[in-house]
């Protein structure tokens, strides 16, 4: 591998850390570790204890470095939540060239430019995603690299995120002995993944619905255009099932991942389980069906809340695309069934397409190397372990700092 790139994605979860390897080699993606560990210290989508949160991390990514055999030093780190927001900006560039040829110092600069906003103390800039360029009034320009021009602007959307918030995802992986490459904007990354161009330029609306959280993102035009997060997710059925089945939170979760069914009618009344009652020594028996009659109403509600923010973040407009849905909370057998009758509209399930991680609890993770890979020049962020046991040196990695700072700024 030591010719190749390789990227390393870290997606911190309310149920789950991953931490997932892949190497570019001429272009193509190939998945070569991943490792999981359960999510401790994360509520609802936000940290709330360090301490538990990097040794989650630590985990993953010990589980993916065995692996494959290396040792991580360098990871892409995927950052979401309600405290994002996306702002419009515009930046305008006087083309620096005596021959008025544009270069990537002007798109640099155009960038630059656009990211001078006005913003609260307690917000910090996290990247800048291009919407289009405009070369002496010329609009609808997407790579303006070589063409000649005076005048050169951007129409730009600035990421926005809470410092609190920012800092304290950077601090857990700094102190699982990591460094930051990068934060990724995940349902950039996912979308990058998950969406077709055409998706992405009618107007969709990417779902990813994960244990504590559901994060909701509309693209139109080719790119992110609205952000948001509902602090509701899988583990709100796994609440419903401890109820109703009045059994253990944990039995509850593994109950749900092997017989759970989001539709009473497609659930099979012959498929029987037995749960031990909290209070009793006693095994009772459930069907299947009776598990559906507890998922159903919450997946509904899920579906009714994501339908209601759409139409706050788009009001009245109905968006050609649909839904597309990732998470680990749709995996399960009905969602999609369940989700088209509530959201009256066209609906597909999007999962990553490559060995090992082909199911849409890895959408965001794997989208986060696919982007890396399209829009950063990247470069080796693991260093090999040799036949002899020692590190071989990690590939140079100049200005790291600039870059991360710039994080977005290659975006074309």
């Amino acid at each position: 591998m030591s010719g190749n790139d390789i990227i390393v994605s870290l997606d911190i979860g309310t149920s789950k850390v991953r931490a997932i390897i892949g190497e570019v080699t001429g272009g193509s993606i190939n998945i070569v570790g991943v490792g999981s560990a359960d999510s401790e210290g994360i509520r609802k989508g936000a940290i709330v204890d360090i301490d538990q949160t990097v040794q989650s991390i630590k985990s993953a990514v010990d589980h993916s470095e065995r692996m494959v055999g290396v040792t991580i030093s360098e990871v892409f780190v995927g950052i979401a939540g309600n405290h994002i927001q996306l702002q419009s900006s515009h930046g305008v560039v006087a083309v620096s060239n005596e021959d008025r040829e544009i270069g990537g110092e002007d798109i640099e600069r155009v960038l630059q430019a656009a990211k001078v906003i006005a913003l609260p103390p307690e917000r910090e800039i996290i990247g800048i995603v291009p919407k289009q360029y405009i070369v002496d009034g010329l609009e609808g320009i997407h790579d303006p690299r070589g063409m000649i021009g005076v005048r050169l602007e951007v129409e730009a959307i600035v990421i926005t995120g809470a410092k609190t918030a920012i800092h304290n995802l950077i601090r857990c992986v700094e102190k699982a002995e990591l460094k930051v490459a990068g934060l990724i904007l995940m349902p950039l990354a996912a979308g990058h993944l998950a969406l077709s161009k055409d998706e992405k330029n009618l107007g969709t609306v990417l779902v990813d619905i994960g244990a504590g959280a559901t994060t909701i993102s509309i693209f139109e035009n080719g790119t992110i255009t609205a952000t948001a997060t509902l602090p509701i997710g899988g583990e709100y059925v796994s609440n419903d099932i401890t109820i109703g089945l009045r059994t253990q939170l944990e039995i509850a979760e593994k109950i749900k991942l092997k017989y759970g069914c989001a539709s009473i009618q497609d659930a099979d009344p012959s498929t029987t389980f037995k749960v031990t009652r909290i209070g009793s020594n006693v095994e009772k028996e459930f069907s299947q069906a009776d598990l559906a009659s507890i998922v159903e109403p919450r997946m509904q509600e899920i579906f009714e809340l994501i339908k209601a923010e759409v139409k706050r973040m788009k009001p009245g407009g109905e968006l050609a695309g649909g839904y597309v849905l990732t998470g680990g909370a749709v995996s399960m057998p009905a969602v999609l069934s369940v989700a088209q009758s509530v959201l009256e509209t066209s609906v597909r399930i999007a999962s990553p397409d490559f060995i090992g991680v082909r199911e849409p609890a890895y959408a965001s993770g794997v989208g986060v190397i696919a982007y890396v890979a399209k829009f950063l020049r990247t470069r080796s962020t693991v260093s090999v372990k040799t036949s002899t046991g020692r590190k071989a040196a990690a590939a140079n990695k100049p200005s790291l700092i600039e870059r991360i700072k710039n994080l977005f700024s290659e975006f074309i």
